[in-house]
């Protein structure tokens, strides 16, 4: 069972998809660090959590003091995980959760921003396909994230992504730092001065 690590929501529970379905949720460790590392940032932001799953970070986020979360998620079973998560924790006035494929383009997201952009941006795209083939979507989703032009100027991008995936800054974004654990990565970007 997985919880809200801090804030206003500290111990609630988060629901998550049945064992069988093909997704793995962040783990609590990078959950923690992420956040301790994204504290500065999170009060008020309006926040992208892209391949959200059932919406553990956005939620996390949400406890934690952003004003708004996006989630994007094409799953439908997740969806409804995401849905009701956010009705159970109360955070229907800041939350809006929506069905699509990250990878047919960002752009539209703009309007949820109010056109103003995100100030953190979370990507956690699936390492593997549920006949257990590597996928890389992180490159290309950080692409289509330059190309829409959906990010605040002082955004946080954040990617977590297997360690066999390389991914590199696209134009328009440049590499602030990476963490390592275990199998998994977190780098991050901000829009290129």
């Amino acid at each position: 069972m997985m919880r809200i690590i801090a804030g206003t929501h500290r111990g609630r529970k988060i629901f998550s998809v049945p064992k069988d379905k093909f997704v793995k949720p962040i783990s609590a460790r990078i959950r923690q660090s992420l956040f301790d590392i994204l504290r500065p940032y999170l009060p008020g932001a309006t926040f992208l959590d892209l391949f959200a799953g059932v919406g553990t970070v956005g939620i996390e986020a949400l406890s934690r003091g952003a004003g708004k979360v996006v989630f994007v998620e094409k799953d439908g079973v997740c969806m409804k995980i995401i849905e009701k998560n956010i009705a159970q924790l109360g955070f229907g006035e800041k939350a809006k959760a929506l069905k699509a494929d990250v990878l047919s383009g960002l752009k539209w997201l703009e309007h949820f921003s109010d056109y103003k952009g995100y100030d953190i941006i979370f990507m956690g795209p699936p390492y593997r396909t549920e006949e257990n083939l590597p996928l890389a979507y992180s490159v290309r989703t950080l692409e289509l994230l330059a190309e829409g032009g959906i990010a605040a100027p002082a955004a946080v991008i954040v990617v977590q992504h297997h360690k066999t995936e390389k991914v590199s800054a696209p134009a328009g974004l440049e590499h602030t730092r990476s963490e390592k654990y275990g199998d998994s990565v977190v780098d991050f970007f901000r829009i290129a001065k």
